[in-house]
């Protein structure tokens, strides 16, 4: 089928969407949400992978036009991944090595096996991107030929106030809880909860959403922290309140580490993995396309500009390519208001390549 006979525009309306349990390699029981448009794809699979705390329906907020809608159009098979950092699945203390070894191998066999593809494409997002790449750089998903890479991959750069709470605040917090949850904004779980919520009303008082100040403490810096409020619609702003929960203490343990170091790093023994990711070249054929939102909050522009300094000096020629988004942040790259005008088309340039 040629992209001219695809549908002019598709909707959530138009999604047939499918619900595939699969497991990962170490038996923890993982989903996808499997969206196919009107009509039959006549490219290949894309996987999308969320990032932590959140779930695979990030990708499709209230918007008139979403990421989903775009690659539907555009004749894509579409596959969203809830692995292990998952908020539809249940809560664990788990690590990016974790999700590097055992869930995203796992998903891209599953995805070949049941389109009988054999190569695919991956746009993954903050730790659904580190923990892909952690996988890709070790050579652990040889069938993803191209990878679309947003926030942050292998060269973690926080901004100076998300520094001092990642250095000083994770083992007084992890005395009093396992896991963050910025569900707290409008649920209790325990005294704590509610002390942490008054702490974050009083000092983020950028808007009227408790659970989008919640998320601006738990992730990153600033007022919000993961997008501009301009960015996002009304429906998308309230939506927001029902996306974000769990997250372990033990992902916030390894992201500090890694930001110490400058770099990721493994938290547990994981013979898959090289000790030192950044040691020799790439052990991957796919090309990255790195985007970072100009106003990261959460990531700075800079942890994608080293990534991409990286893949370019072990492997020039190779077609890497980076993206500095004016006007964005972290999470507005996906669901922006103007998304579908000034990020989408990339995303679709780059699986194009």
């Amino acid at each position: 089928m040629s992209v001219e006979e695809a549908p002019a525009t598709i909707t959530r309306a138009d999604h047939r969407t499918e619900l595939v349990p699969f497991t990962a390699r170490d038996g923890t029981r993982l989903t996808f949400v499997h969206v196919r448009g009107p009509r039959e794809p006549w490219r290949g699979p894309v996987m999308l992978a969320h990032g932590s705390g959140v779930r695979a329906e990030l990708f499709r907020p209230p918007l008139p036009r979403t990421l989903v809608d775009v690659l539907l159009e555009d004749g894509w098979d579409v596959w969203l991944l809830n692995w292990r950092g998952s908020i539809d699945l249940d809560p664990m203390p788990w690590t990016l090595d974790d999700a590097a070894v055992f869930d995203h191998p796992a998903a891209v066999d599953h995805v070949l096996a049941a389109t009988g593809a054999t190569t695919m494409k991956a746009v993954v997002h903050c730790q659904g991107s580190t923990s892909f790449t952690m996988a890709a750089v070790a050579g652990l998903v040889p069938a993803v030929d191209t990878v679309v890479s947003n926030a942050v991959s292998l060269h973690p750069v926080l901004p100076f106030w998300s520094r001092q709470k990642i250095r000083y605040l994770v083992d007084p917090i992890e005395r009093f809880t396992p896991h963050l949850n910025p569900a707290w904004g409008y649920r209790s779980d325990g005294n704590f909860s509610k002390v942490l919520r008054g702490v974050v009303r009083v000092t983020h008082p950028e808007c009227d959403n408790i659970v989008c100040r919640m998320v601006s403490f738990t992730y990153g810096s600033g007022f919000p922290a993961l997008w501009s409020h301009e960015n996002l619609d009304r429906a998308t702003h309230d939506w927001i309140s029902g996306e974000f929960a769990d997250v372990p203490m033990s992902f916030f343990r390894q992201m500090g580490q890694s930001v110490a170091v400058g770099h990721l790093v493994p938290a547990r023994d994981h013979p898959e993995l090289p000790d030192d990711l950044v040691a020799g070249p790439p052990r991957t054929d796919a090309r990255f396309a790195f985007l970072a939102g100009a106003d990261n909050r959460c990531y700075l522009p800079e942890s994608q500009v080293r990534t991409h300094a990286f893949f370019a000096r072990h492997r020039p020629g190779k077609g890497d390519t980076l993206h500095v988004l004016p006007g964005y942040g972290h999470l507005d790259v996906f669901f922006g208001r103007r998304a579908w005008r000034d990020t989408y088309p990339i995303i679709l340039e780059e699986l194009h390549r």
